[in-house]
């Protein structure tokens, strides 16, 4: 991303922040940039765009500051999860007026005004994959039939559903949602790490095997 685009983000949050509202126009938007409106177009498509690119460089910092970390690559898969929502919720926390404004309505179970997380969709998946991989080899993640396929959809919902939560929540300091994140976390790895039913499972298997 180059500086142009960057100057751009800024002032579109200080806009969206300071005013409520977009800017009234991609021609008055450039000019307060003293960029032509044809440069405008040359960084970025639309103002959605412009969006999309905030809750982008917002995945893509968080997950820069979780690798930072040299105690993080010593963390449990799980561990790792909860150490991604932690910080995400951190750096959130900094940008909540534009989250806020950006966001609203916010509907999960309507999925509405979702396009501007496209991106952070597609940087989230990215980071989750190769955390689903490191979760195989340890066995913190089990293949199931049917089911892993969806593992990256699943916590693609769980994203937006603390994402959700951590919009409404007026609670002090968010504590609510550290806990909101903390159960969910658990909840979803309790589902897809070993359970009693996969070890009565290998047994049929070995017994169907060496009948």
């Amino acid at each position: 991303m180059n500086d142009i685009t960057i100057k751009l983000i800024d002032s579109y949050k200080s806009i969206l922040i300071e005013t409520g509202t977009k800017p009234i126009s991609v021609a008055f938007f450039a000019k307060k940039n003293k960029i032509t409106e044809a440069k405008f177009y040359d960084e970025v498509s639309s103002f959605e765009h412009l969006e999309e690119l905030i809750w982008a460089n917002l995945m893509a910092e968080t997950v820069q500051k979780i690798e930072e970390d040299e105690v993080y690559a010593t963390y449990s898969v799980r561990e790792k999860l909860l150490s991604f929502y932690y910080t995400h919720i951190e750096v959130l926390k900094q940008n909540r007026s534009f989250a806020l404004l950006n966001l609203e309505p916010f509907s999960i179970s309507k999925y509405k005004n979702l396009e501007v997380l496209n991106l952070a969709k597609i940087g989230f998946k990215d980071y989750l994959k190769d955390l689903l991989a490191e979760g195989r080899e340890s066995q913190e993640v089990i293949e199931r039939l049917f089911i892993s396929d969806k593992y990256p959809d699943a916590f693609w919902v769980q994203y937006l559903i603390i994402l959700d939560f951590w919009i409404k929540d007026n609670s002090k300091g968010f504590e609510k949602t550290d806990t909101a994140i903390e159960k969910s976390v658990n909840a979803s790895f309790d589902l897809i790490g070993p359970s009693p039913l996969d070890s009565l499972f290998d047994v049929a298997k070995f017994f169907y095997q060496n009948r």
